[in-house]
């Protein structure tokens, strides 16, 4: 079975030894990604800005990995305060709306203080 490691370009995957998305077989794998924007590494302070930029640097990964949104079968999305959530939901909502993956919110502290939201996802390719 084939193991393809995809990049954002993003300079933390080098320094801290991972790759944006793992696919292997069916299953595509994306790591938890910020909001930055990884041509400029430039990060909104709005948190739905955020979760928009993180959204659009997953459906990149997928798409590199040959995948698409709609076979995302589960989301995790962890954000800094409670507080977040509508603006997280409401983006996310645009995305998974029809597409409905299994899905879980965790309030917890993120590596930098400007992270406010931080998305990861697995898709199957059924």
């Amino acid at each position: 079975m084939t193991r393809k490691l995809i990049s954002s370009g993003s300079p933390f995957e080098k320094v801290a030894g991972y790759s944006r998305a793992v696919v292997q077989g069916a299953w595509c794998f994306v790591a938890g990604t910020t909001g930055y924007d990884y041509a400029s590494m430039v990060m909104p302070e709005d948190v739905a800005d955020q979760a928009a930029n993180a959204l659009s640097t997953i459906e990149k990964a997928l798409a590199e990995g040959g995948f698409a949104m709609a076979e995302v079968v589960r989301a995790t999305y962890y954000v800094t305060k409670a507080e977040h959530a509508d603006a997280v939901f409401a983006a996310t909502g645009r995305v998974f709306g029809e597409i409905r993956p299994a899905a879980t919110l965790l309030v917890c502290d993120l590596l930098k203080p400007e992270m406010k939201v931080e998305i990861e996802v697995t898709a199957f390719r059924g």
